[in-house]
């Protein structure tokens, strides 16, 4: 079979089955969730050809959300260009929303037919959807109707599934029968909260659904369990590792006898493989591996890391470590030295000083810095202390805000800011009829409609001139903050365009104008489909032609990666940690306070209903709790970095 693709490389060994001896479930993890998900689709081709050529029809059960996107854009690929049919396939989705039109933007209906159903050949009458127009009384009938029909074509083959944070499957809730059927349920808050940007409000978000049953899923002949993201990390490991429990729904998913879980390295980090292999087998001993031992270590006994034993080695699986490098106290020394290393009150470097252990070099100085802020505040958000450190020893810091945050703004912050200029500008008629015709349009607006390219524009205004006034307060110069707005974003909805060319080339073009000496990035890779990794993409492809094309300034610049406000590195992998004193947090808080559109209540609050800033500083303080708890120096506050190496 020819392929559209190399086959990506799985970083498994299927021989190593001592390294799995703690899961239950077939795992398989891939570099990258395109990698795994080109698996996926290889998968699901080889059923559909085989069934092709027996003359027999393939039948597969499909999920919805972010998880299996990728998935279905290789299908459509595979259809495209290589002339796959599907007109052998029936399809039986897991859920819809209950009630749910089926042309909503939230629709599951909707979402099957853009990503997949209106690209390829597949009939219409073998395309099953959980029908969230019924009405209540007739929801019983349909789900036993469902249920034969899957019957009928000899059950489904292969079942494709997400999973959620709480462990679900579908819509299969904790607290779901291991026997259960395709029936209406009422939705977990977790889930709902984790719907609620796609929802634009928690308020929005449906609170029942129609939904395959665990024991639905069960009778699938093949099953593959997807995840990527640090996000899935800990209920991954949950499910593959841990007790079967109806309070993890995924559990029940070690009865089954051809159950795979593909996952990215991000979503299998948890595993005890990936997160402490020492623990299941022999390990090839590296500076990185040590580090990260040494510190799980010294966290597991609570305990200093200059504090450790040969006996606390041994004791822990790490008797190999201390026989091939020598004492513990040679081990705890050098990471205890390697760890301080990591330990800078200078981003931009020390002048005047030996770098040699230093994470940042000391040359030139002053520095021109340039950090990339995905949204209008992740700059002060995720790296507000080092921002205001970087101004404050004199370097030329530049911010590139790379996308508007249009849709992060509430309605009613528009009728706000008309109604100041009305106010401000007396006996305008055209401002006057702006804010009448403003108002119409909000007075009828459905949850998630997109906003007429006017509002658009205003909404990008408010965030643009509180990014400004952080800038001001920060000590930044305004010449200096730039507002890429980025094309992909400017679709108005929570899906984006993928990037083009066009984004490449503004950001290309504006770090060959500014020429960095140091550029500071949001890092966050596992998000599978957020705004942080499309934009972190770009800067890597604009930085790849850069390199291409051997721009002399590109030779002396280093590039830090920062997270966003969702979680932090772990220290392990840490390479710059800067300390934040009290009044340096105090003016990180109030540099984020400057973007009121974002508080007290946000647009998007993702999974944590705290405000931004309250995220942030209990971040930054446990990251300088565990310092402490290692053996480091107490500070109040640290921002961690980790560098890329592009050239």
């Amino acid at each position: 079979m020819s392929q559209l693709i190399e086959v990506p490389k799985n970083l498994d060994h299927a021989s190593d089955e001592e390294s799995r001896k703690f899961e239950k479930v077939n795992t398989h993890i891939h570099e990258s969730s395109q990698d795994a998900s080109f698996w996926v689709a290889n998968e699901i081709v080889q059923l559909i050809r085989q069934r092709q050529k027996q003359g027999k029809n393939a039948v597969l059960g499909l999920a919805t959300g972010s998880t299996p996107i990728k998935v279905y854009d290789y299908l459509v690929k595979f259809h495209k260009e290589e002339g796959l049919s599907f007109k052998n396939v029936i399809t039986f989705n897991l859920d819809e929303y209950y009630p749910m039109q089926p042309d909503s933007i939230h629709s599951y209906v909707r979402f099957m037919n853009e990503h997949l159903f209106d690209h390829i050949d597949i009939k219409e009458k073998n395309i099953h959807i959980p029908d969230g127009t019924l009405d209540k009384e007739d929801v019983r009938d349909f789900c036993q109707a469902f249920e034969e029909k899957i019957e009928k074509v000899g059950g489904i083959d292969i079942q494709v599934l997400g999973i959620g944070r709480t462990g679900h499957i579908g819509f299969n809730e904790p607290g779901s029968s291991l026997k259960s059927k395709t029936r209406l349920v009422r939705l977990d808050r977790v889930t709902r909260l984790d719907a609620a940007s796609d929802f634009f409000g928690l308020e929005n978000v449906p609170t029942k659904a129609i939904t395959m049953g665990v024991g639905t899923i069960m009778a699938a002949k093949k099953i593959i369990l997807m995840a990527w993201g640090e996000g899935k990390s800990s209920v991954i490991e949950q499910s593959v590792e841990g007790q079967i429990s109806e309070s993890v729904p995924a559990t029940f998913l070690q009865h089954h006898d051809n159950c795979d879980f593909i996952l990215d390295t991000a979503a299998a980090s948890s595993l005890t493989r990936v997160k402490t292999p020492w623990l299941v087998s022999e390990c090839d001993w590296n500076d990185k591996l040590i580090k990260k031992a040494v510190l799980w270590l010294s966290e597991k006994l609570n305990k200093a890391i200059l504090k450790l034993t040969n006996e606390h080695y041994n004791e822990y699986g790490m008797g190999s470590l201390v026989a091939e490098v020598g004492s513990a106290e040679h081990i705890n020394l050098k990471v205890f030295n390697d760890l301080q290393r990591t330990i800078t009150g200078w981003p931009g470097g020390k002048p005047n000083t030996d770098d040699s252990q230093r994470p940042e070099r000391r040359d030139p100085y002053p520095k021109r810095s340039l950090i990339f802020s995905p949204h209008p505040d992740d700059d002060v958000i995720s790296m507000g202390g080092t921002l205001l450190r970087l101004v404050d020893q004199g370097h030329e810091v530049h911010v590139a805000y790379q996308t508007s945050g249009n849709i992060a703004v509430f309605d009613d912050e528009v009728i706000r800011f008309l109604d100041f200029a009305t106010d401000v500008q007396e006996d305008n008629q055209e401002l006057e009829d702006k804010l009448k015709e403003v108002r119409k349009f909000l007075s009828s607006k459905s949850p998630g409609q997109v906003d007429s390219p006017e509002i658009q524009q205003i909404k990008g205004l408010i965030r643009k001139g509180e990014a400004l006034a952080a800038c001001r307060y920060c000590g930044v110069e305004e010449k200096n903050a730039h507002f890429q707005n980025l094309p992909f974003y400017e679709t108005g909805t929570v899906k984006k365009k993928p990037h083009s060319e066009e984004d490449i080339k503004i950001t290309y073009d504006l770090l060959n104008e500014i020429k960095p000496h140091q550029i500071f990035a949001a890092g966050d890779l596992s998000d599978p489909h957020g705004t942080h990794r499309v934009c972190l993409q770009i800067i890597y492809e604009a930085l790849d032609r850069l390199v291409k094309d051997k721009v002399e300034w590109i030779k002396d610049c280093y590039f830090w990666l920062y997270r966003g406000a969702w979680q932090e590195w772990d220290i392990a992998d840490m390479e710059m940690a800067v300390p934040i004193g009290p009044m340096d947090m105090e003016r990180k808080k109030n540099a984020i306070f400057k973007h009121q559109s974002q508080k007290d209540a946000a647009m998007f609050p993702g999974n944590d209903e705290r405000e931004f800033w309250q995220r942030a500083e209990q971040r930054n303080k446990e990251t300088a709790k565990k310092y402490n708890q290692l053996g480091m120096a107490e500070y109040e506050a640290i921002e961690g970095f980790v560098r890329y190496n592009f050239m």
